[in-house]
C-alpha cells in the first residue's frame, strides 16, 4: 500500500504578462497559484494545482495546509475514489464549492499525478488511452482590446500553431460585439473554428438576443451567456437562441453538471479539473456528457487537461492559456497544427520551478 506520508502546500501570486480583460471580472494583472505536492512513504511525488484570478487563494491554502492533510494522513494514495469522498465528506458542511472544493481538485490531482507515476505511464493512458493529439484552440482574455490589436493577437496566436480561436464578447454595447465578431470572422474566413465567451454577462433575454445577433458568423459556440446559477435559463438560451452553448467553468460539482446536461442546457459541457473536483470526477462529467451524445471541452490548466480529453472519445477541443504559468513550467505545452500534444512523460508531466516560484511566495 502507497501510504501517504506527507504534503507540502505552496500559495504563490503570479503577475501576468499583460492586463487581461473580460466582461464580469474585469482588468486582471495577476493570478493565485495554489499547489500540493503529495509524497509516499517510497518518496515518490505527485503534484497538483489550482488557481483564482486574484481572491480567496488564502482560502484555498488553508484547506490544503491544514484542512486534508489531517483528513488524509496514513492513507493508501491508490485509493482515491475513497479519498475523495473522505474529503468531500470532511469538509462538506462548509463547503460544496469555493475554495473547498478548488481544494480538493488540487488533491486529486496530486493523487492521479501519483498513480501514473508509480505506474510509469503518462496521465492519459492511465485514464484509458484515446489519442494524444487533442484539438486546440487559444482562448484570448481581450474584450477591452482595440479591433486592430485583438486581430494581431489572433494572428499570432496562428503563429504558434493554433487553428482555432475564441474571443470575448459582452462589451456595454451589442452592437459593438458583432462588430466585432463579423471583422473576426472576415479577417479567419468562412469555416475557421470560431468561438466566442460572454463571462456570465447577460440576462436570459439579452443572451438569446445576442446569440440570434451571431447566428450570422457561424460560431462553433458561445460561452458562459449567462450566471451559472440558472441551468433552466441555459436550457432556454440553447433552444431559442440558435447558436450552441458551452458552459461549467463556474459549476463546481458533477451533480451540478448532471442539471445542466439532463435538462438541455448546454451543448459543450466545459468542466475545469481545478474546481470541478478534481480528475476523478473531470473523468465522470466527460462520460456523462457521452451518455448523452455532447462533446466536452475545457476551461483552462491545458497542461493537465490535456491528458484528460487525450482520453475522452467525445472530446472536442482543448482551451490553451496559461495566465504566465508557463514561465514556471520546464515543457509547456506542445502546439502542432492545431493539436495540443499530450507528453509521454509518466504523471502529468508538469514539472514546476519550485525556485522560481518561491521567489514570489505568497
Amino acid at each position: 500500500m502507497p501510504a501517504i506520508d506527507n504534503l507540502e502546500t505552496g500559495f504563490y501570486r503570479i503577475p501576468l504578462p499583460q492586463v487581461l480583460t473580460d466582461s464580469t471580472h474585469g482588468q486582471m494583472r495577476d493570478f493565485e497559484l495554489n499547489t500540493i505536492r503529495v509524497r509516499d512513504a517510497d518518496g515518490a511525488e505527485g503534484v497538483g494545482y489550482t488557481f483564482t484570478v486574484g481572491r480567496n487563494g488564502a482560502a484555498v491554502d488553508t484547506v490544503l495546509a491544514r484542512e486534508i492533510p489531517e483528513i488524509v494522513a496514513g492513507e493508501d494514495a491508490d485509493a482515491i475514489e475513497r479519498l475523495w469522498e473522505k474529503v468531500w465528506w470532511a469538509t462538506h458542511y462548509g463547503g460544496r464549492g469555493g475554495p473547498t472544493v478548488l481544494a480538493l481538485s488540487a488533491f486529486d490531482m496530486a493523487l492521479w499525478d501519483l498513480k501514473a507515476k508509480r505506474a510509469g505511464l503518462p496521465l492519459w493512458k492511465l485514464l484509458g488511452g484515446y489519442d494524444p493529439a487533442v484539438p486546440c484552440y487559444a482562448g484570448g482574455i481581450d474584450l477591452d482590446l482595440p479591433l486592430d490589436a485583438l486581430l494581431r493577437q489572433t494572428d499570432d496566436n496562428l503563429g504558434k500553431g493554433f487553428r482555432a480561436i475564441k474571443m470575448k464578447v459582452g462589451r456595454k454595447l451589442l452592437a459593438e460585439d458583432v462588430e466585432r465578431v463579423a471583422a473576426m470572422r472576415e479577417h479567419l474566413g468562412d469555416g475557421f473554428p470560431l468561438m466566442v465567451d460572454a463571462n456570465m454577462k447577460w440576462s436570459v433575454d439579452q443572451a438569446i438576443r445576442a446569440a440570434r445577433a451571431f447566428q450570422l458568423y457561424d460560431l462553433g459556440w458561445l460561452e458562459e451567456p449567462t450566471i451559472p446559477d440558472d441551468p433552466a435559463g441555459h436550457a432556454r438560451i440553447v433552444r431559442e437562441g440558435g447558436v450552441p452553448i458551452a458552459a461549467g467553468e463556474n459549476l463546481r460539482t458533477l451533480w451540478e453538471f448532471k442539471l445542466y446536461i439532463a435538462g438541455g442546457g448546454v451543448t459543450f459541457p466545459e468542466p475545469d479539473v481545478t474546481n470541478c473536483g478534481g480528475v476523478t470526477p473531470f473523468v465522470k462529467i466527460a462520460h456523462l456528457a457521452e451518455a448523452f451524445n455532447l462533446p466536452v471541452t475545457s476551461h483552462g490548466a491545458h497542461d493537465v487537461t490535456v491528458h484528460l480529453l487525450a482520453a475522452c472519445p467525445n472530446r472536442s477541443y482543448l482551451e490553451a492559456h496559461g495566465f504566465g504559468l508557463e514561465r514556471y513550467i520546464a515543457e509547456p505545452l506542445v502546439i502542432r497544427e492545431g493539436k495540443a500534444i499530450a507528453p509521454d512523460r509518466p504523471g502529468h508531466g508538469i514539472a514546476f520551478d519550485w525556485a522560481g516560484l518561491e521567489k514570489i511566495r505568497s
